[in-house]
């Protein structure tokens, strides 16, 4: 028989021919169209018609089919509803919503069809699956209301109570805080989507859920009324989010559409925390990736990070929270100073840091579980792991309250013992209790009388009625009085008729029978009762305990989280502090005198990773006075690349309040890091390396600021040599000018012509990689030395890489004959700050560029190249068109650089 594949294919008329359970369903389908529907079913969740198809293809479980009311069956699967969770998670994470449509009452009292209802909905940013979930990293939800003059923000993780919100001014810096935080889902207004961002890009490369929601929900007094609700208070300004109102309008929308998924009081929250991301270091997404924060560019490992080699907390919450103190370091000093001075103490006490951890090696993730409290899905075995927790909270209170740092001391103060809650638990939950709340066993004997009784009742039954037998046996003088049972009658005494005058007057008859009678008396219906009712009796009443209990938790959601915090923050500091101790950190110095300036640093990923081989450390000095610029020349492999990024990640580090690989350090403040380094295509929005290279440096350009550090790595090299070189040249020119930029600097090129800036512009210094000479060969020596490099020993590199012989013996000739038109001194009579000094008479501002429609391939001879600078008005250019324009002229002497 042919099965359906659709609910399209059913008609309105075949629909009233459906049986009355598929009716019921279609119609909870059709308000959550959007989902696939596990409908529940006793002990299955069942999917129908196009769910079925999908679900069963994506777990890999059997399809099926179900009779419906019509000559076709409709596609059918399911998942047992004791491991639902499993499957849950698998969905969610593939990217689906799923509607849980659980019975609502019981079915031994239904008249009719069970009562159904969806009682959640489950997104990828509210899977509350704690199994399925990196307990490391936040599962973020984020709200975008996209304006013309703002972007409203607001991000919440439902499984740790966190909410947030602030406000975005353009959209590159929209997407900064979106590769911050890694969303799960993204729910934003309409005008987003016509806002020119690559929503596509979210969808389909990084696999974020996109839901579009009506303009109702953003609107701003509605937003407000929703807030203000759930808070229970009457003002935003109390609540220090007045100034916020786009954001404000996000966070709204965002808590209406978790009250309307999740179903529930969402007791989690109880907090909105703005934010500024001014306040903190600036790190765009390229940055993120180029030094490898939180996973590797290549394979997404943790492995192989910062984080990875920072990451020896105990807990999953202090798992999260350093993960965050990386992404977003900080940049005001006395902040960074509290965060060093508690890891400066803990380092010097290592007794009383050690038993800390020991301590927070059994505390569980106390966030997650607390969510678990509010969403009501909290088993007995998550409340033995809430007592395990708070079983050493009063430990580690003790032993913070004997630090002197002030943060620390604080941490002391804000870490509740929760004693009231442990001793509820452990007087309540048994051990041995199972993982589900239906099923009975949660409680220790002792703990309720009427569940011991209960339970005593299921096992002890028929010793009771043998007990009332014998007594009333005894009772009455009939010596073959019998307690019998039948399921028509129940429990019932049987009395011969020779013994009938001595039966008592509290006997009830219930039968007569040929040679005897049946009875029953107030005592044996109530052990009746009793035995044939006590498992259900007992189960509801452990269910309704239980509940109790959690609601007793949720109550003190503060308490449980503001501990929580506390305990992660704890961890935190005192994971910095081992990783401090065995990889042989320092403290830094934190200033804002602009000085950079690392003697000996190393880099701490690279360190770790090859712990056999000696790492060579080296000196970076930065300042904004004569040594704002380094230009960093020598072959590939010799380690550039590893030198500035090393360099970068001990400022950030530094920042973040983590001591640093170095034998010193003084950090002056950057507010902003950014990296240029590495090639690679973007086929995907069709840009080639050369166009993805540009629009990076021009993002830097146009954000950059005096206190900013850029890593620059190979400028220009996806053109030809004669453009690339200008465009290098042209942007280290911009960099130095104090009046235009003046940012500290890490510049390497394989363009060692570039070394000639060196003393015709003040503050640009040269060096490079040291290298030894052997024959042919070469040996990179690591050590970054003044001066800069005269050749590049790209011939000696092809040869180490394994280049046949005849390759390189014929590169050497092509070399020998390239050579004798060395640029290097054609490009010494090139007048410096020529480009600089139109852009000095410009205004600082960059429009987009259409790199696609530079000329870069005009030639003229010297006359009219002389004749346009004459014609050039100055004062009229941009700094983009000086770029172009320098571009041109260049392009315009390559004959007579050729001859």
């Amino acid at each position: 028989m042919a099965e359906l594949s659709t609910i399209d294919t059913i008609s309105e008329e075949q629909k009233k021919a459906l049986s009355p359970m598929m009716q019921l369903y279609l119609e909870t389908k059709e308000q959550y169209s959007d989902c696939i529907l596990f409908y529940r079913l006793g002990d299955f969740y069942e999917m129908f018609f196009d769910d079925a198809l999908e679900a069963s293809r994506v777990l890999e479980i059997t399809l099926t089919g179900k009779n419906c009311g019509l000559e076709e069956r409709a596609p059918m699967c399911g998942v047992p509803y004791h491991a639902v969770e499993s499957y849950l998670g698998k969905l969610v994470n593939h990217g689906y919503k799923v509607a849980i449509c659980e019975q609502v009452e019981d079915p031994k009292l239904a008249k009719g069809l069970v009562k159904r209802e969806v009682i959640r909905v489950v997104t990828p940013g509210t899977n509350p699956i704690i199994e399925s979930l990196d307990g490391k990293k936040n599962n973020y939800i984020v709200s975008i209301l996209y304006m013309d003059d703002c972007i409203g923000f607001s991000l919440a993780d439902v499984t740790t109570g966190d909410y947030y919100l602030t406000q975005i001014e353009t959209l590159n810096k929209l997407s900064d805080e979106i590769s911050k935080y890694s969303p799960s889902e993204i729910i934003c207004n309409e005008a987003f989507l016509l806002s020119g961002y690559n929503v596509d890009e979210l969808k389909n490369k990084f696999g974020i859920s996109i839901t579009v929601l009506d303009e109702r929900q953003f609107d701003e007094d509605h937003a407000k009324k929703v807030i203000l609700k759930h808070f229970h208070t009457s003002s935003l300004i109390g609540m220090g989010i007045s100034d916020f109102p786009e954001g404000v309008c996000a966070a709204g929308a965002l808590l209406e559409y978790l009250y309307e998924t999740q179903k529930n009081d969402l007791v989690q929250f109880t907090h909105l925390y703005p934010y500024v991301s001014s306040r903190y270091m600036l790190l765009d997404s390229a940055t993120r990736r180029n030094l490898e924060l939180t996973e590797t560019m290549r394979d997404k490992l943790k492995h192989g990070s910062l984080l990875g080699v920072l990451d020896l907390t105990r807990t999953a919450m202090g798992g999260r929270m350093l993960r965050h103190h990386i992404e977003q370091p900080l940049i005001d000093i006395d902040a960074i100073e509290l965060r060093l001075d508690a890891v400066d103490e803990l380092s010097h006490r290592t007794m009383e840091r050690d038993e800390i951890r020991e301590y927070l090696n059994s505390v569980y993730d106390l966030e997650r579980l607390m969510a678990k409290v509010s969403l009501n899905t909290v088993n007995p075995k998550d409340m033995l792991a809430f007592k395990s927790s708070m079983r050493y909270l009063p430990a580690i209170k003790q032993v913070l309250s004997d630090f002197k740092s002030v943060r620390l001391s604080e941490l002391a103060l804000n870490i509740d013992d929760l004693s009231d809650l442990f001793e509820l638990i452990e007087s309540a939950i048994d051990e041995d209790s199972p993982m589900t709340v239906h099923e009975g066993g949660i409680f220790k004997t002792g703990f309720n009388e009427d569940i011991d009784t209960l339970r005593s009742a299921k096992t002890d039954g028929h010793k009771w009625i043998a007990e009332l037998e014998e007594a009333d046996r005894e009772r009455t003088g009939i010596k073959n009085l019998k307690i019998k049972y039948n399921k028509v009658f129940g429990y019932y005494f049987e009395v011969t008729n020779s013994y009938a005058d001595k039966v008592p007057e509290d006997y009830i008859r219930k039968q007569t029978l040929t040679g005897s009678e049946r009875y029953t008396n107030d005592r044996l219906k109530e052990l009746e009762d009793i035995i044939l009712n006590a498992e259900d009796k007992l189960f509801t009443l452990e269910y309704d305990l239980f509940c109790e209990i959690r609601d007793r938790l949720a109550q003190n959601v503060n308490r449980i989280q503001d501990t929580a915090k506390a305990i992660a923050e704890t961890d935190v500091y005192a994971s910095l502090s081992l990783v401090a101790e065995r990889n042989h950190y320092i403290r830094p110095e934190i200033s804002d005198d602009g000085v950079i300036d690392i003697r000996d640093g190393r880099h701490p990923v690279i360190e770790r990773l090859h712990p056999d081989t000696p790492f060579i450390a080296n000196d970076t000095y930065l300042d904004k006075k004569k040594k704002s610029v380094s230009i960093i020349t020598g072959p590939n492999m010799a380690g550039k690349s590893t030198y500035m990024r090393q360099s970068a990640l001990i400022v950030l580090m530094a920042q973040m309040g983590s001591f640093v690989p170095a034998a010193s350090a003084h950090i002056g403040i950057t507010d902003r890091i950014f990296t240029r380094v590495g090639a690679s295509d973007d086929l995907s929005s069709g840009q080639s390396t050369f166009m993805v290279e540009m629009n990076e440096v021009a993002n830097i350009l146009r954000n950059a600021t005096s206190d900013s550090l850029l890593i620059l790595d190979e400028i220009g090299r996806g053109t030809s040599t004669y453009d690339g070189m200008s465009i290098a040249w042209a942007v280290i020119e911009h960099i130095s000018n104090k009046r235009l930029l003046g940012a500290r600097t890490l510049f390497a090129t394989h363009y060692h012509e570039l070394t000639e800036l060196e003393g015709r512009i003040d503050n640009v210094n040269n060096y490079c990689i040291a290298v030894k000479e052997q024959g042919d060969s070469i040996v990179f020596l690591r050590r970054i030395v003044k001066g800069g490099a005269d050749r590049s020993y790209g011939i000696q590199v092809a040869k180490l890489a394994g280049i046949p012989d005849m390759v390189i013996d014929r590169a050497k000739e092509i070399s020998k004959e390239l050579s004798e038109n060395d640029l290097t001194d054609k490009l010494k009579s090139i007048e410096v700050g020529a480009v600089s000094s139109r852009i000095t008479a410009a205004n600082h501002h960059y429009d987009e560029v259409d790199l696609g429609q530079m000329s870069l391939f005009e030639t003229t001879d010297d006359d009219q190249v002389l004749k346009e600078l004459e014609t050039v008005d100055i004062t009229t250019l941009t700094p983009v068109d000086a770029l172009n324009e320098l571009y041109r002229l260049q392009n315009m002497l390559k004959n007579r650089w050729k001859g």
